[in-house]
């Protein structure tokens, strides 16, 4: 067999297995949605459940409202939390799919490489200034990518210190209000009593 045909079949062989990969990876981070989703839900159901019973057990009003102010906190926690699941399992398939990018992208790069030194040794005399400005490209191209792939890592772990601090920040505030909600819940029960 001839070396053009093995290198066509190698090379298709190749980008098989990466949309493969891609296809696999884009799957399994939505079945850990769908995963997310039906926990969620669940928690959903047996919660309501729980705060019906607890509904149906108010006396008078004042215990009514301070039944509705522990609520509030426990819902926006899980909430927060849903929220951080989520943007963990994206950011995971998006950190999946940008690293097969990046191999892509080396793959190629190694074969134009492999090209310009193939087209280097058949050039004829006086072509070496042509070779050296398509190394030079290459080069030049491979340094942009470069800086992109770290402008972009840096702007993305940027963002995820940011959405951490913004949820510690809000679960502390909501705990600190259930904290100052539960001493005034409990001079309501007393008072009911």
């Amino acid at each position: 067999m001839s070396a053009i045909p093995q290198q066509f079949v190698v090379s298709q062989k190749a980008s098989l297995e990466k949309v493969l990969a891609v296809q696999s990876t884009v799957f399994t981070g939505f079945e850990k949605l769908v995963d997310l989703q039906l926990k969620a839900i669940k928690a959903t159901l047996e919660d309501v459940a729980q705060k019906s019973q607890e509904a149906i057990e108010v006396k008078d009003p004042q215990e009514a409202l301070a039944l509705g102010s522990a609520w509030a906190q426990p819902g926006a926690e899980r909430a927060l939390a849903y929220s951080k699941h989520v943007y963990d399992i994206v950011s995971g398939v998006q950190s999946d799919l940008s690293r097969l990018a990046e191999e892509q992208l080396s793959q190629g790069r190694d074969q134009f490489t492999q090209a310009i030194d193939q087209f280097a040794k058949n050039a004829p005399t006086g072509s070496e200034s042509a070779v050296a400005l398509l190394k030079s490209s290459l080069a030049s191209a491979t340094n942009a990518i470069e800086s992109i792939n770290r402008a972009t890592k840096q702007a993305v772990q940027t963002a995820e210190t940011n959405i951490n601090a913004a949820t510690d920040a809000t679960l502390r505030a909501a705990a600190s209000a259930a904290d100052a909600a539960q001493p005034a819940a409990r001079a309501t029960r007393r008072s009911a009593s």
